[in-house]
């Protein structure tokens, strides 16, 4: 297929993130990604069908992205398209699913595998199977709540009982559901726990990456959620050593917003570049396990970095995102420590720039320490030369609990420009 400049991607995987299926889409080096996202967590979460957890867009062919290069994805812009969404902590639901309720959806009452379903009415029994008519949702909601946005896009408000339930019964209108989207709305549970809370809408992307190097579903594209595939009793298990095929396509890092830089490994012919679980807002940690999953146009830049081999991610935030101790130095500070290091004898100083290494794994100690691998294997250093520079130039931020976070640090010039990153980080922070 001929590679075009901007590609308009409005179809869905059925969760599954497969290096084998052939990509639709190809996108010119420095071409642009326009993309309809659909709700991430809890729609999927309730539509057996999708295997994943998710439901991404499907991934694009990047001309002239190599295995062993990676992909730079500036995100231009990110627009909520839902008036409504809803979320909440989760319960799985036993005997509805083998292993895992994410991935291996299963009706209690006929025993279909990933079956499709329909929506009976509103409320936590409304998902029903095509097959039987048995309610069949894998997840019901521990405490949680149904969010209005104003027209602006800037605060949400959570409704009542009456409210809720008036969007759960039109609940693809109000969320906005992209046309070839088959994930059943979440605000059709009309849940109501938490009413009249005021929050900031600043909306980010929770899946943003590339394709993985062997078939994973998408939402455990990443070390922690990842953990569940190790030994797993369905289709898609894995062994602790291929989950390292993974990309950490799953970040829920609440810094990939727009104005942000990510750079992303690329693992098969093309990177094949996906998105989606936009969400509305989010702290640190998500630590609900989810939070407001909206509809969504966003934008994106894809430009090929030649011979840049990574295993995972690095995440160029805006400056105002960036821990206190990372951001770049202003003149004053800079003529500042020059009078330091002459009153003392110093040479040279370093001239640094801030970098975001992603680390994922089964805790958050142990996505630390792959974070801060990540980044002594890129610069040639040892992991103590990074604890030392994230603890005074940095900070280790959570993006989602479990286990995934950045280490953030300022990294010397010439460990930047031996990678060949040095203009693209000097380009985000002029």
């Amino acid at each position: 297929m001929m590679a075009k400049q901007t590609v308009y991607v409005n179809e869905f995987t059925d969760g599954m993130l497969d290096p084998n299926k052939e990509m639709e889409y190809v996108v010119k080096d420095g071409g642009y990604i326009v993309a309809n996202t659909t709700p991430g967590c809890w729609g999927p979460m309730i539509t057996p069908a999708l295997k994943g957890g998710h439901e991404v867009t499907k991934p694009v062919f990047v001309e002239g992205a190599e295995v062993g290069d990676a992909i730079a994805i500036y995100i231009k812009s990110i627009e909520i398209t839902s008036i409504v969404s809803a979320s909440g902590n989760d319960k799985p639901m036993e005997g509805r699913f083998v292993g895992d309720p994410f991935v291996a959806g299963k009706c209690p009452s006929c025993g279909t595998m990933n079956p499709e379903t329909f929506i009976e009415g509103i409320g936590q029994e409304a998902i029903r199977c095509k097959n039987c008519n048995e309610d069949i949702t894998p997840f019901v909601f521990t405490h949680a709540y149904t969010m209005a946005f104003n027209d602006k896009k800037s605060v949400g408000v959570t409704l009542n009982k009456k409210a809720a339930e008036k969007v759960a019964r039109d609940g693809r209108t109000y969320m906005n559901t992209p046309e070839h989207s088959i994930q059943n709305p979440v605000v059709t549970f009309a849940p109501h726990d938490l009413v009249g809370a005021i929050a900031r809408v600043r909306p980010f992307l929770g899946q943003l990456g590339t394709t993985p190097a062997r078939p994973l579903p998408d939402s455990h594209n990443a070390g922690d959620f990842g953990q569940f595939l190790i030994d797993a009793p369905h289709d898609y298990g894995v062994t602790k050593e291929q989950l390292e095929d993974r990309t950490d396509g799953h970040l829920d890092i609440s810094r990939v917003r727009a104005g942000a830089v990510l750079i992303c490994p690329v693992k098969v012919p093309g990177g094949g570049v996906y998105l989606g679980d936009m969400h509305a807002m989010q702290g640190d940690g998500e630590i609900a396990g989810h939070t407001t999953d909206v509809s969504g146009i966003v934008n994106l830049q894809a430009n090929v970095i030649k011979g840049l081999a990574l295993d995972g991610p690095i995440l160029l935030p805006l400056t105002e995102d960036l821990p206190y101790t990372a951001k770049p130095f202003s003149e004053e500070e800079k003529q500042e420590a020059i009078r330091l290091s002459k009153e003392w004898g110093v040479g040279e100083l370093e001239e640094s720039y801030p970098v975001s290494f992603v680390g994922s794994g089964a805790d958050l100690n142990e996505a630390t320490e792959n974070g801060m691998e990540r980044a002594a294997n890129l610069f040639g250093v040892t992991v103590p030369e990074i604890m030392n520079r994230a603890t005074i130039t940095g900070s280790i931020e959570i993006g989602r609990h479990p286990g995934m976070v950045t280490v953030t640090f300022l990294a010397p010039k010439n460990y930047l420009e031996a990678t060949g990153l040095l203009e693209l980080v000097k380009g985000q922070y002029a």
